[in-house]
């Protein structure tokens, strides 16, 4: 048989079959099924997204619960007794009944303050051009064969 008789063969027998009530029957079940499957895809698809969408509005509004009730306790605190005797005492300069504010000048309090050294002369370590991963490894090495970092 040559090839070109192979073909028509092929396709008088696909012919035929399109004449059979059964397989066209079977074709056309398996394109609804095909079809509802697909649709079916896209709603779950579409479902995802909005559950996503959801969650992260939730957690936004759980976000701003939070300020809000941060915000709640800052205005308590304004409200209170203790907030309104510091503000008073950095504000205006004023004591509680019975204490005596003693008033330093810079110059005196300069006096009993301790220098700090100088940094002019101390060296830094630079930071070296080895990429993240390269130190990293390297300290690991340096530890699973007892080497000190230096």
């Amino acid at each position: 048989m040559s090839i070109k008789n192979q073909y028509k063969h092929k396709i008088i027998t696909l012919i035929n079959k399109l004449n059979d009530a059964r397989f066209i029957g079977q074709l056309v079940f398996v394109v609804i099924v095909l079809l509802i499957s697909w649709s079916g895809v896209k709603v779950i698809q579409t479902n995802y997204g909005l559950q996503k969408q959801i969650e992260t509005l939730k957690q936004q509004n759980k976000v701003q619960e939070l300020k809000n009730k941060n915000l709640a306790l800052q205005n308590q605190y304004y409200q209170s007794n203790q907030y309104l005797e510091l503000s008073a005492r950095q504000n205006f300069n004023l004591a509680a009944p019975g204490e005596k504010e003693i008033i330093v000048p810079p110059s005196v309090a300069w006096l009993y303050t301790v220098n700090l050294p100088s940094t002019v002369g101390i060296s830094f370590p630079s930071k070296s051009k080895q990429p993240t991963y390269q130190k990293n490894f390297e300290s690991w090495v340096s530890f699973f064969l007892h080497r000190s970092n230096n």
